[in-house]
């Protein structure tokens, strides 16, 4: 079975991080953090990698994008061990953004970026509850600040059986605009994912440094996601566009695994066809 088979294989939607060419001592650094986890593929321009037994890929794409706290990654641990000693894994040569304590919200919680920039959220509670060890965390900041609800909104209204989970809003007297998202979970397909507001002045929003990829079957799942998710957004190369909201999404199809693979000839061909796309063509690239 091909790398990028492996890829594609029973994750429709994932994680991109971008990375300055360390993708695979990030990967490596990661796998040594978290249980059930795996370095799945290796090449210069990707590596993809399971934590937790869920999917992520790490690019290597140059000094260009770098994450940030705008997504976050928010970590169910299940004791205290257990929350300790992920945190101070993770908290080496990165820098702590709440320190690990108690707060009204978690008997034990913290926010770090670790020391590739990655953004991690640490909480004591149950797997039960949000069904998923990792979940991706928005934050809506800066001039999106306010618009986590309706984005929770458009996202779930474009992705096929999803729902949203929880709206938790801001009360009076807390550190924030009444009304607007304090938490909120939401399922995209299989898939949960958390958002929030802030209104306080973060020098950060959304970026490449941080993207989703979603893998179509076909043509029309392709066109699907990218006019719908392009609506009020821009297109970018080889798949890439960003939302209404600034938030990165890569469609990909999921045959470009095969194509990228055995013929090297073909495989030269299709990436000669890729660089000239905005949205994938996928008989464009069969045929190239």
């Amino acid at each position: 079975m091909t790398f990028l088979k492996l890829l594609f294989m029973n994750q429709p939607i994932y994680p991109c991080l971008w990375f300055d060419g360390n993708a695979k001592e990030a990967a490596s650094f990661y796998c040594a953090v978290f249980n059930n986890s795996s370095i799945t593929s290796d090449t210069p321009i990707m590596v993809t990698f399971t934590l937790a037994g869920q999917h992520f890929m790490g690019l290597n794409g140059g000094p260009k994008y770098k994450p940030n706290p705008s997504v976050s990654f928010y970590v169910v641990c299940e004791s205290l061990e257990e929350i300790d000693n992920t945190w101070q894994k993770l908290q080496k040569g990165g820098s702590v953004l709440m320190p690990l304590n108690k707060y009204p919200w978690s008997e034990k919680y913290g926010w770090l970026n670790d020391t590739y920039g990655i953004s991690w959220q640490l909480t004591l509670g149950k797997l039960s509850d949000t069904g998923q060890k990792i979940t991706p965390l928005l934050m809506f900041a800066q001039e999106q600040a306010g618009k986590a609800e309706r984005a929770i909104h458009f996202y779930t209204s474009v992705f096929k059986d999803s729902s949203v989970k929880l709206i938790a809003r801001y009360e009076p007297g807390e550190p924030d605009v009444e009304g607007r998202i304090k938490h909120a979970q939401f399922k995209l397909g299989e898939h949960l994912f958390m958002a929030m507001d802030s209104s306080m002045p973060h020098m950060f929003g959304f970026t490449e440094g941080v993207s989703f990829v979603i893998t179509c079957d076909t043509q029309e799942e392709i066109d699907y996601y990218w006019n719908k998710l392009t609506e009020g957004g821009e297109e970018s190369m080889c798949g890439w566009l960003k939302d209404q909201f600034g938030v990165s999404w890569q469609i990909v199809p999921e045959a470009l695994g095969s194509l990228m693979t055995g013929d090297p000839g073909k495989a030269g061909r299709v990436m000669q066809a890729m660089l000239q796309m905005k949205k994938f063509d996928l008989d464009k690239l069969v045929n190239a």
